[in-house]
């Protein structure tokens, strides 16, 4: 069996500690935009905000789809900060077209990642 080489560098595994800088057109015909500081995602975080979607109702024995509360959680885990400051009940009462850009670069929980097609290979130790 072939050698691979292991990892020598821990932080490449590690999400970056420093949010990211966007810019947030305020509406469609202004100059003016609002800054928003996003949070790279763990793994953890991305298979939480999955769970957000389903809403089960063992009394009922219904499951449900909740949107809604996916991107609130996405707005209250990866929003760090924004420029004006915005409180937890601001980004709630935010307007549709500043919601939406904020939305989409937020971190997208649902996007496929690209798996190792080695990872099912057996190591010597199995």
């Amino acid at each position: 069996m072939e050698q691979k080489k292991v990892l020598g560098d821990k932080s490449k595994l590690l999400t970056r500690k420093e949010s990211e800088l966007h810019y947030v057109k305020v509406d469609p015909e202004s100059d003016e935009y609002l800054k928003v500081w996003v949070k790279e995602p763990t793994f953890f975080q991305l298979e939480q905000a999955q769970m957000k979607l389903f809403n089960v109702n063992m009394q009922a024995q219904d499951v449900s789809f909740d949107m809604t509360e996916v991107y609130r959680y996405l707005f209250e885990a990866f929003v760090e900060k924004t420029e004006p400051m915005l409180s937890p009940l601001d980004l709630l009462r935010i307007n549709p077209y500043v919601g939406n850009q904020i939305k989409n670069i937020l971190p997208d929980p649902f996007s496929i990642v690209e798996v190792d097609p080695d990872l099912k290979v057996k190591s010597e130790m199995q």
